[in-house]
């Protein structure tokens, strides 16, 4: 029983937040129009970004040449340098991917600019 009451609170608790947070929008909008304030504003400060697509195509290669990077890394530790498996794949593969995540966020950025 306490499974569902956890399960429902859960969603209710997003209900709530998405509910509050389209509510307060609309009422600050409509506060702002009724002051006769123009309503392009709501659109105005939008700017052009990339494709969501080539953001997410751009990090995932990334990430997955970082995890193919790190295996080749952690063989090399492990038979090379002496490394126990158990340090040297999760080590070098963690590293990479995240090097991977970190060279793709500055290639975003630049895209952004373009």
């Amino acid at each position: 029983m306490s499974e569902i009451f956890i399960i429902v609170s859960f969603f209710a608790m997003i209900f709530g937040i998405a509910y509050l947070y389209f509510t307060s929008r609309n009422r600050e909008r409509m506060a702002l129009i009724e002051k006769g304030a123009d309503a392009s504003i709501f659109v105005k400060g939008k700017r052009q970004t990339a494709p969501f697509w080539k953001v997410l195509v751009l990090n995932l290669a990334l990430v997955l040449m970082g995890i193919g990077l790190g295996i080749f890394i952690g063989a090399f530790a492990h038979n090379g340098v002496g490394l126990p498996e158990e340090i040297a794949f999760p080590g070098a593969i963690f590293l990479t991917a995240g090097l991977g995540l970190f060279i793709g966020f500055n290639l975003t950025k630049k895209l952004d600019k373009e």
